[in-house]
């Protein structure tokens, strides 16, 4: 990371604390290590983010839009350009993110190998990612805005996404709209389309809105009163 000009690094629950052996390891870079924030969960590390790229060597069930990492480094650096906080996302050493991990991203990146032999190390899978990050600063390779803002808007914070993403789910059960079907489908449906949309927080208070109003209707309805 260091070399590749990025500093901040967050710990999701690791496995032991930080001791003179990780500090040693780092070769230089103990700032970065040292100045790491440690978390419980990754929805914790990613709350103020607006984009969230999971890294991830195989296809998952998980259905999310795949880049590789020469876009993905384009895309942080417009996304951070617009004032926004960006995350990669890397998993374990031998088993990479869960698909209850993925479906905090927005997106997946895919570093392409050999198929016949594509173990990857998360050390180089971090470097490939960040010297792409790097590139894509040094060079000027930014891809443009997708879409404007409305003055004084910001785009949607990770945590707003998942209130929302709670209360959608909560309003599916109380209309019904399962119809006794597994509630999983759908609302991973329903992940992936919000997370393409590039919500602001306007936008998600105007459908938290509408959430709202569903769930007391259901409620007059499930009360017999009107």
């Amino acid at each position: 990371m260091k070399t590749m000009g990025l500093a901040r690094l967050v710990l999701v629950a690791p496995e032991k604390p930080l001791d003179d052996v990780a500090m040693r390891r780092s070769a230089g870079a103990e700032d970065v290590l040292g100045d790491a924030p440690v978390v419980a969960t990754l929805a914790e590390a990613v709350a103020d983010c607006q984009l969230v790229l999971g890294c991830t060597a195989r296809a998952r069930r998980v259905q999310l839009d795949e880049m590789l990492p020469e876009l993905a480094g384009q895309r942080a650096v417009a996304k951070a350009g617009e004032g926004a906080e960006v995350a990669f996302v890397f998993g374990r050493e031998r088993t990479g993110l869960t698909n209850d991990e993925l479906q905090l991203c927005h997106a997946a990146v895919h570093i392409p190998s050999n198929p016949e032999f594509s173990s990857l190390n998360l050390a180089a899978a971090v470097q490939v990612l960040a010297y792409e990050v790097r590139m894509a600063h040094l060079e000027g390779q930014v891809q443009p805005v997708t879409r404007e803002l409305e003055s004084g808007d910001a785009p949607a914070s990770h945590t707003q996404l998942e209130g929302m993403f709670g209360q959608f789910g909560q309003t599916l059960e109380q209309i019904d709209f399962h119809k006794g079907r597994a509630p999983e489908s759908a609302m991973r449906k329903l992940r992936r389309l919000f997370m393409k949309a590039d919500l602001s927080e306007q936008e998600v208070r105007l459908l938290r809105g509408i959430l709202a109003d569903a769930q007391r209707m259901a409620r007059l309805a499930g009360s017999g009163t009107g």
